[in-house]
Parts: structure tokens; sequence; C-alpha cells
């Protein structure tokens, strides 16, 4: 809500985005903690709605966007805030622990650097950083995507709210089919095939916005929107796995925070070459998160 605030300098906008990033960063491993607390058997499967349930989150500024087009931009600021409060008041009031939740008998502060000793918990961990490089600066450009194509093919209306909403979300519904689909191919032969996919839509990124018409390239982008993020519950599971059920929790903590630091360095990346490269190539260089990861897990 600090940045709906009139006030002069750049202090209290700065504060207030460290301070929800810093929030925010909590949520995504404990909720996971707290999926794995529930779920002994089926962690796949449940950590799919959890995660899909997180997407359409992500995505639901953009709808916002689009359906307060003819608002003051500061009504989507108020929404996701009050949405916010609502989910954290659900948790606190709603969410007993787990009954298969185990509590650390004491801290250990080397448990972030003895579980990587394991050779599982480096395979799952790796294959979900190769993952978080492409996933959010995929996000983050999707309604560039579009602009791009719009400009190329010179589209006189297309909702670049709408669609970025629709291809960001519908990885909730990938996530929840991986999670079923898991069950059947095991975790990591799905987690695999769709971290592979993923790396191919960004390989033929640059021919889709040169020659694919406006529906099949709407498709794309919602099946790349599907595959991109598919394979993010099921690295977690992965994790939860292979890691001492005492430090379950860290093991999760751990793998989020270098994810989200590749992350970062992928969409710096991009932005760097924005000046270097022309805009239909640059998506290609998202395809080496995908590469890293599928080196760690097609070996025996």
């Amino acid at each position: 809500m600090g940045v709906v605030w009139k006030v002069s300098g750049s202090e209290l906008l700065l504060a207030s985005r460290f301070t929800t990033g810093f929030f925010l960063a909590g949520i995504y491993p404990v909720g996971m903690k707290i999926a794995a607390d529930y779920f002994d058997k089926g962690l796949g499967k449940s950590l799919g709605y959890l995660v899909g349930a997180l997407v359409v989150g992500t995505a639901l500024p953009h709808f916002l966007k689009w359906v307060t087009a003819l608002l003051p931009w500061q009504y989507v600021i108020f929404s996701t805030s009050f949405l916010a409060l609502i989910g954290g008041m659900f948790m606190v009031f709603l969410v007993p622990d787990g009954p298969f939740r185990k509590s650390s008998q004491h801290l250990d502060l080397m448990a972030c650097f003895s579980i990587f000793k394991k050779k599982d918990f480096r395979v799952a961990a790796f294959g979900y950083f190769g993952h978080m490089w492409e996933l959010y600066t995929f996000w983050a450009f999707v309604p560039i995507l579009l602009k791009l194509f719009v400009e190329f093919h010179e589209i006189p209306e297309l909702s670049v709210a709408f669609w970025s909403f629709c291809v960001i979300a519908i990885g909730g519904l990938g996530c929840v089919l991986g999670g079923y689909i898991s069950q059947s191919l095991g975790i990591k032969c799905t987690a695999r095939s769709a971290l592979l996919l993923s790396g191919l839509c960004c390989l033929l990124s640059p021919l889709a916005l040169l020659y694919a018409p406006l529906t099949l390239f709407l498709v794309f982008l919602l099946f790349w929107g599907m595959v991109v993020i598919m394979d993010s519950p099921l690295f977690s599971t992965l994790v939860a796995q292979s890691a001492p059920q005492t430090v379950k929790g860290t093991a999760l903590t751990i793998t989020n925070c270098i994810g989200f630091a590749i992350t970062i360095a992928s969409l710096q990346l991009i932005q760097l070459l924005q000046d270097v490269v022309p805009d239909i190539f640059l998506f290609k260089v998202l395809a080496l998160g995908p590469l890293f990861g599928l080196l760690g897990l097609f070996r025996k």
C-alpha cells in the first residue's frame, strides 16, 4: 500500500517494495513445508494444487488491470493488498500444523551446506535452478512478447493485459495436471519432460513471433505458460523427499533462495541484451536454464 501514498522522494517506495519482497519470499517455502506436513504420500499432486494457486495469484494483477482499465492504477494495488490480507487471516485461523510435521531439535546453521552432499538432493535442486532461470523472466516478459507480436504484424486490437493473465494463469492448470501425470509417469520423468518442452518453446520463440498467425501464436504462448511452471511443484517434491525430515523446511528454503537469486540474474541479463540482440532472439537465452537442469536430470 505504501506505493500509492503521495510523498516526495523515493525512500518510501523503495522501502515498500523491499518489505513486500522480503515477506513474499517467506510465503512460498513455508507453504510447501505446510503441504509436506499434511501429505506423506501424493505430495506431488498436493504441491501441484499449491503452486497452481500461486500461479493464478501471480497472474491476477494482469486480470485486475484489464477489468479496471478505466479506473486509476491504484485500484490494482488496493485489490491485491486486500486479497493478501484475507489470505493471511485464513492461514492464521484455519490452517493448523499438519500430522506429519517434524520439528528440528536444534538450530543447525550448517544444514544448508550438508544437504547438498546428497546426490538426489543435488539433482532435484539443480533441476529447480535451471527451471527458475526461465520461469520468472518468461512471466515478466509475457506482455513484451505480446507487444512484439502486435508490432511485427500490425494487429490493431489485442488486449495485452487479458492475454498476459491467460498465459500466466493457465500455468495453474499445468501444475495440477503435472501432479496427476506424475502419479503415472513418476515425478522425475514428468518434471524432466516439462523442462524439455519449455526449453523447446524458448528455442522456437523467434519462429512463433515472426511466422505464426495470431491464433497459433496465442496457443503457443498458452502451451508455454503451462509447461514453464508444470515442473516447479515436482522439483519441490523431489527436494522435500530427498532432504532429511528434520531439515525439510531448510532444504526447501535454501533451494528457493538460490532459485530466486538466479531469477534476478536472468532478468538483468535479458535487459542488458536488449541493447545488443534483436528482440525476437532474446528469449532463446532462457533455454540455457532448461539445458542446465536437463543435464543433471538425465545423468544416471
